[in-house]
């Protein structure tokens, strides 16, 4: 039963028991002044007869007394007594009546204000649960049969809420650690990157200190040797005049000192381009890559290899201690690796913007 036939039930018992109590005491009202009007017709009569019968037994007494006229005066007496105890009676009745009036009327106020609140509790409440179970209000019902169906859904929805949440931050958590491994990787590849370009130039500038310090002695050699030579000729035509055998003779060993002087600069210069032959061979045998990814399992790194082979690049893999390190190279230069690099980070199906040049060497070579 809904609260709403409760309610008409209540107020429809309220209003029989009031009308119930109102005619018993209309009823009541209506016997006690038919009880006494009884009374008023009775009463006269005997008194009248009284007042007759003693009348002669005191005529005597009463001489100066006329009994007709005491008689009608005492009538009038009572009736007027009769008539304000009547009129008191009914004002006793209808003060009642008002006071029951004011309490069906208070009784009736209150049960609707109960009523009322009860109402808006009910409201409140099936508002409460449609908005938590997301229906629509004609679905709603107040039955208790229905109520713990609603609350179970109420709790599916907020488990399943919750589970929904937490998966979330899951996946939120993960992906921040995933992006905390990439940057960290990244800075020590950068670090790598500038440790070795450092080791680079410390070698560069090393290289051209020596050869810098091999010039400036062959320089100054080649100058003792020319003031040598200068001297010898000036030797030469000082004794030209004095012994022509001797002369030729000193000509001949110059000649000899000379050419072996010659050749000795023939082998340094060949053991200087032979130097650099293999100093050029040593930079052209480095491995200029291009560091694409670095994924967390072999399945995702197949997975990345498989694009870049569909885009007809080659590819290399390394095992770190973070993931597997996914290359593509090695390239002829830095230069041209910079290039591919590039190539790769603008290739908007590859999605791999974080691509850089590394300096690899394989764990064989190392």
């Amino acid at each position: 039963m809904s609260m709403n036939n409760k309610q008409r039930w209540m107020g429809g018992v309220v209003l029989l028991g009031g009308s119930t109590l109102l005619a018993a005491l209309l009823f009541k009202g209506a016997h006690e002044i038919k009880e006494n009007q009884v009374q008023e017709g009775v009463k006269p009569a005997s008194q009248v007869s009284t007042s007759k019968t003693s009348a002669p037994a005191k005529i005597e007494e009463m001489q100066s007394l006329q009994p007709v006229t005491v008689d009608i005066e005492t009538e009038k007496r009572l009736l007027e007594e009769q008539k304000r105890t009547r009129e008191k009676v009914i004002a006793d009745q209808e003060e009642k009546t008002q006071k029951y009036l004011a309490q069906q009327q208070l009784a009736e106020a209150a049960a609707a204000k109960k009523a009322a609140q009860e109402y808006a509790q009910i409201n409140a409440r099936r508002a409460k649960e449609q908005a938590a179970v997301n229906m629509p209000p004609d679905a709603t019902t107040t039955d208790s049969s229905t109520q713990p169906r609603v609350d179970e859904k109420k709790q599916a929805l907020e488990a399943k809420q919750k589970a929904d949440l937490e998966k979330k931050a899951e996946a939120k958590k993960q992906a921040e650690l995933k992006e905390k491994e990439r940057k960290n990787q990244a800075l020590e590849d950068e670090k790598k990157e500038k440790e070795r370009k450092r080791q680079a130039l410390e070698s560069e500038k090393k290289a051209e200190q020596e050869l810098k310090k091999k010039a400036d002695r062959e320089q100054a050699k080649k100058e003792h040797e020319e003031k040598l030579k200068a001297q010898t000729q000036k030797q030469e035509v000082k004794q030209k005049d004095k012994d022509p055998v001797e002369t030729d003779t000193k000509h001949k060993i110059e000649q000899s000192h000379m050419q072996t002087q010659n050749e000795l600069d023939h082998k340094k210069k060949a053991d200087a381009d032979k130097a650099r032959e293999i100093m050029k061979d040593d930079s052209s045998n480095k491995k200029w890559m291009v560091q694409v990814a670095l994924a967390g399992n072999q399945a995702n790194a197949d997975a990345i290899i498989a694009k870049l082979k569909a885009k007809g690049y080659k590819t290399t893999t390394s095992p770190t201690s973070k993931g597997i390190r996914i290359m593509v190279g090695p390239s002829k230069n830095k230069d041209h690796a910079d290039t591919l690099r590039k190539k790769i980070q603008t290739d908007d199906s590859l999605n791999m913007p974080s691509a850089w040049v590394i300096d690899w060497v394989p764990l064989e070579e190392r």
